[in-house]
């Protein structure tokens, strides 16, 4: 492409976001006594532009200027020096990021808030590889993960204040119920692909927080739940002062009681579900349903020449995926202690299915990477409140351009066929 044509591409660009900077950044309210007065800022409008104009056109330069530096060997060798690292990223870098999870709140400046930030981490680490189930590994985009995330949290919340069941009765139902509605998600989406899945699972995500929202007599409406009962130590509670004829977590072990001891606990809790489900999916792919799930996902009329049903086969992708998403959900409402369909909504489907395709849809340990990003970006930048969202924004543009694959992107064939003359039905 000419220069002429790059310069009225950057042009173009600029223009289109000089037109949505109008009337975010153009105009401001301010107070005058009496009516709201209008301020207007053209200066922001115009910085904005011009500079989407200058990056637009210092991105395609730079791209220009590497292609032409690179030669197609060399990129070829990159391209095998990327899927290699992805290939070994389970082998060493998952066992690395395991000890790192199972010593910070050993390590020096692990205070309390590095710590219940870390929990935030397993959470969204958990629900992407539940998702990866859908999306890496079944191939089904899906973009109401965030449902099953809110069935697993109300449930844990109804249960437990309804029928006084406590943490560990209520995991395994929360993650049956979110189960059985990821079944009725899949049977009318069985014959759809592509964007119409996304678009149906989008409105299913949708459906279940109206109905969080309007379901008022069940579900509290927008007010939510709260005084959601706390997980114990196996019946031993985090309290300094536990009712009388019970021993609190602190007593049992002989320890001066600190606050803190509920936050350790809470993370090492969502590690341990983080790492079950890390191990489950691991061995599942290596199962018959795993690599059925793999076969969808290559091609699907293939699939169904195999031999494969391919109804079952995403009947059990939905339902598996969405039972650790309500796994992760149960938690999340004990560790709240309050839930709402606030915590619901479509970004969070958002932010989980980026980190899925940020890390490389198939890579468990892509997905740690990517959670840890995405979620501890936003914390980062908190200081700069004004321009959070949009320095997330610039941090995903800059990876994908950087990594359009996603950090980690490698799919290792569970199965691979023997070479001829080696034994075992190589061929001829």
């Amino acid at each position: 492409m000419t220069l002429q044509a790059r310069l009225k591409d950057a042009i173009l660009a600029g223009l289109v976001a000089g037109v949505l900077a109008l009337p975010l950044l153009g105009f401001e309210t301010v107070d005058t006594g009496g009516p709201l007065g209008i301020k207007t800022r053209w200066h922001l409008v115009f910085y904005a532009a011009a500079g989407v104009f200058i990056g637009r056109l210092g991105l395609m330069l730079l791209l220009d200027w590497r292609r032409g530096r690179v030669q197609p060997q060399a990129q070829s060798k990159k391209r095998d020096l990327m899927a290699e690292l992805g290939r070994k990223a389970d082998t060493w870098l998952m066992p690395a990021l395991i000890a790192f999870a199972l010593i910070l709140p050993t390590l020096p400046f692990a205070d309390r808030t590095v710590v219940d930030l870390g929990t935030v981490v397993l959470i969204y680490v958990m629900l992407g590889w539940g998702l990866n189930i859908v999306v890496g590994l079944a191939g089904l985009l899906d973009l109401g993960y965030v449902a099953f995330y809110a069935v697993g949290a109300y449930s844990y919340a109804l249960l437990s204040k309804n029928f006084g069941l406590n943490f560990w009765e209520c995991l395994p139902l929360a993650g049956l119920f979110a189960a059985l509605f990821g079944v009725a998600l899949g049977f009318p989406v069985l014959r759809l692909r592509g964007d119409y899945l996304a678009i149906v699972t989008l409105g299913f995500g949708e459906i279940i927080r109206i109905v969080l929202l309007n379901w008022q007599k069940l579900t509290g409406g927008p007010n939510g739940i709260s005084g959601i009962q706390r997980p114990s130590f196996f019946g031993y509670p985090f309290s300094a002062n536990p009712p009388e004829g019970t021993t609190s977590f602190h007593q049992l072990f002989g320890l001066e009681f600190a606050s803190t001891h509920r936050i350790v606990f809470l993370y090492y809790l969502i590690l341990a579900l983080a790492l079950l489900t890390n191990l489950f999916t691991q061995r599942i792919r290596k199962l018959p349903v795993g690599r059925a799930w793999e076969a969808l996902r290559e091609d699907e009329i293939a699939c169904r020449a195999l031999g494969i049903n391919p109804t079952n086969t995403k009947l059990t992708a939905f339902a598996i995926g969405a039972m650790f998403g309500g796994f992760a959900g149960s938690f999340f409402a004990t560790r709240q202690g309050f839930i709402s369909p606030e915590s619901f909504t479509f970004i969070e489907s958002a932010v989980i299915l980026a980190i899925v395709v940020l890390g490389g849809m198939g890579s468990q340990a892509g997905i740690v990477l990517a959670a840890a990003f995405l979620t501890l970006l936003p914390e980062l930048a908190r200081e700069f409140s004004l321009f959070r969202m949009l320095a997330f924004g610039l941090a995903m543009v800059l990876i994908m351009v950087w990594r359009p694959q996603g950090l980690l992107a490698h799919r290792e064939p569970t199965m691979r066929l023997a070479k001829a003359g080696a034994g075992g039905g190589g061929g001829p």
